[in-house]
């Protein structure tokens, strides 16, 4: 890779080994509970987070990182002259990035211009897979501004959604009424939710076991995953059980459509707002 440095806030929803490989740096967001707070991923478990939240009868609120916390990661990369190219949850969500612009508008000369912030309207792996893109530009030898060029270009064709097992979480966030989270769930619905311009609404309903739910929004899809990026799809979940994340991989295999198909779990934030038994299929469509 040249000298440029690949960060993205912890809602991306990587794995570590993925991480690791493309040797991405995580700018963790906070997850505040009660009178605590606590790093996404470092300090607290999404299962800490939903025992918590059952037990209080309400959600963890989620804030940006801190100016400090920001700088204290991103200085030893700028220290050793490397361009960065940050990836932050939607600004329609967070003001993740602007916390990152601030560093970029108060480095000193030397660095001025070298981070570069990408707001990738998205959420979870709909990052993730902005992220690896970008990395694999930086492999090709692209320069920081051709990436962040290429990789706004192709925003758009990023696919995210997920199937929720209970509004209750969403309610309790305030990002849907408790009416509606009463009514979904009385009536045993299961909606899914998809990231359109860096926001989330509600597309098709279903109804029945969290399972078949999740295999019928899998299948759902299959018209767009047979047009998508071939390089990789991924399952993202807040806790589902290996059995039903087996069958989402078994179906998307027998498509003999990608390359590599990655389960990853979502982390504390996305899970404080979503509630366990959440799942996602996440992709790109096709470069054009």
């Amino acid at each position: 890779m040249n000298n440029i440095k690949i960060v993205a806030d912890s809602t991306c929803d990587l794995s570590p080994e993925l991480i690791e490989k493309y040797d991405i740096s995580i700018i963790p967001l906070c997850i505040i509970m009660g009178d605590e707070s606590y790093y996404d991923k470092i300090e607290i478990t999404p299962e800490e987070i939903f025992e918590w939240a059952d037990k209080n009868r309400t959600t963890p609120k989620t804030a940006a990182v801190t100016f400090e916390k920001a700088t204290e990661i991103l200085k030893p990369d700028l220290d050793a002259g490397k361009d960065i190219i940050f990836f932050g949850i939607s600004t329609q969500m967070s003001t993740t990035c602007n916390v990152i612009r601030m560093i970029g508008e108060n480095t000193q000369d030397s660095c001025t211009g070298r981070i570069h912030v990408i707001d990738s309207m998205n959420l979870s792996t709909g990052i993730g897979l902005q992220v690896l893109y970008a990395a694999r530009l930086a492999e090709e030898g692209k320069s920081a501004a051709e990436i962040v060029s290429l990789v706004e270009a192709r925003r758009k064709d990023v696919r995210a959604s997920f199937v929720v097992d209970t509004l209750t979480y969403l309610a309790r966030g305030g990002r849907c009424s408790s009416v509606t989270a009463l009514l979904a769930n009385t009536l045993k619905l299961k909606p899914e939710i998809v990231v359109t311009d860096g926001a989330m609404n509600v597309a098709k309903k279903y109804r029945g076991s969290l399972k078949s739910v999740i295999l019928k929004y899998a299948k759902d899809l299959e018209p767009q995953l047979l047009h998508a990026d071939k390089s990789c799809v991924f399952i993202t979940h807040s806790g589902c059980s290996d059995d039903i994340t087996d069958a989402v991989r078994e179906y998307l295999k027998s498509l003999n459509h990608f390359e590599a198909i990655y389960t990853t779990r979502a982390g504390g934030v996305i899970s404080s707002h979503c509630g366990p038994g959440t799942l996602g299929v996440l992709f790109y469509l096709e470069e054009q």
